[in-house]
């Protein structure tokens, strides 16, 4: 047992120490994952109950869709649970800015985790961290096993590599080479932009000297993956344009095409769905000997209702919540959202694996227009999402839409004027 898993036993110990002659706390947690109350249920809460006698949990989701809107009523109303699951950035942030979301930075299991890590769930200076980093979701590409297989194609490392095998994939004819649609746009910038573009803008480097003003948006590195992404157009199939997010799902998991520009969340459900053998390779590198980059994007963390009852208690399930125990335990039940902790989390699923293993060769950042930049109108965020549409189908030039995202980014954002 390491120094500092002893430290977190022994405060673990220390804060329920007071409790042991009381009635049991019942500490809710209040998430928008219901599709992840059974393992909640089943996995999770017994393996904290058990070492914690004394601490009863309940889990507690709202609908996705509805959980923001639930979830502010009742913490102005003071009905909501003691244990709040945090969204990334923004909507956290204002949460504690107005009292409700209380200052976790002296946890001890904070140290846990890296700087990277915790930014979702930061002040903008870093001062304050508000909630445990639970998990985040890493993007590259699946691919058919079976397809690459048949037609003698290696996992691609480089772009070079990369359209040498879409276009062995569409000259063959059997299978769409690649499965994306614009027809919903995220798509076009969550799996296709923000999925290859830390190669060009190197991750943290880039991403953090946008905020900081030191690079704009008709930089090459931020107008290039537009160019790339211009290129993907002859490989969609036959009606791409009007192609949903489920539409490309489907295409890929009954086997009709041979490679998915995705999100590890994917892993799970193709797992159920698809009949043949799958592998992920990472967005390749412009050169052999690049150093790799990759979206491992924060996506739920875990914080604490500061107007709770049972503060102790719930400092007790947060500290375990920042735990090894709890990153094998979270990351295992839900193959394709990772463990944030900085402890390394061996995955039983082979898919997931694969994705996990890219931390160890490349450098992880998280999407480019999350963190400030997507405050003010027009907004980056959306306004990626339809500049990646116009890359793909070729109505705007890769230039044009840097100059227009920056226009706008810089009508709003001082750093940036």
């Amino acid at each position: 047992m390491t120094t500092k898993t002893l430290r977190i036993a022994f405060l673990t110990s220390t804060l329920l120490a007071g409790m042991a002659h009381a009635e049991d706390v019942t500490l809710t947690i209040e998430s928008w994952r219901n599709d992840d109350l059974v393992i909640w249920q089943d996995q999770i809460i017994p393996a904290f109950e058990a070492a914690n006698p004394g601490i009863k949990v309940v889990f507690s989701p709202s609908a996705p869709a509805e959980y923001n809107a639930v979830l502010n009523s009742k913490l102005d109303a003071g009905s909501a649970g003691d244990l709040i699951t945090c969204r990334p950035f923004d909507a956290s942030l204002d949460l504690y800015s107005k009292g409700q979301l209380a200052d976790l930075t002296s946890l001890a299991a904070m140290a846990n985790f890296s700087p990277v890590a915790k930014s979702a769930w930061q002040t903008d200076d870093g001062a304050a961290t508000f909630c445990v980093p639970m998990a985040s979701v890493i993007h590259g590409f699946i691919y058919n096993k079976d397809a690459f297989d048949a037609l003698g194609i290696a996992v691609p490392t480089t772009e070079a590599e990369f359209f040498a095998a879409l276009d062995k994939i569409k000259a063959d004819g059997t299978y769409i080479p690649m499965a994306m649609g614009t027809n919903d746009q995220w798509e076009a910038a969550t799996m296709g932009y923000n999925n290859i573009g830390p190669n060009y803008w190197k991750g943290e480097e880039g991403r953090l000297a946008l905020i900081k003003g030191e690079q704009k948006l008709t930089d090459p590195q931020w107008v290039a993956p537009y160019a790339t992404l211009a290129k993907w157009k002859d490989y969609l199939g036959d009606g791409y344009e009007a192609q949903t997010y489920p539409d490309s799902q489907n295409l890929f998991t009954l086997g009709r095409a041979a490679i998915y520009p995705a999100g590890s969340w994917e892993i799970s459900g193709f797992n159920t769905q698809a009949t043949f053998k799958m592998g992920a390779f990472p967005p390749p590198v412009q050169a052999a000997g690049d150093t790799c980059y990759i979206s491992d994007h924060t996506d739920i963390g875990l914080g604490m209702n500061a107007k709770t009852a049972n503060p102790e208690a719930a400092k007790a399930f947060l500290e375990w919540v920042g735990s090894a125990e709890f990153a094998t335990l979270y990351a295992n039940a839900l193959p394709g959202f990772f463990s944030l902790n900085s402890s390394p989390v061996e995955m039983t699923d082979p898919l997931a694996q694969e994705f996990v293993s890219w931390r160890a060769k490349c450098q992880s950042t998280i999407r480019s227009t999350y963190q400030i930049l997507s405050r003010g109108t027009p907004n980056l965020e959306t306004e990626t999402w339809n500049g990646s549409v116009a890359a793909i189908k070729g109505t705007e030039a890769p230039e044009a839409i840097g100059a227009r995202l920056q226009a706008g980014l810089a009508s709003w954002y001082a750093p940036q004027k």
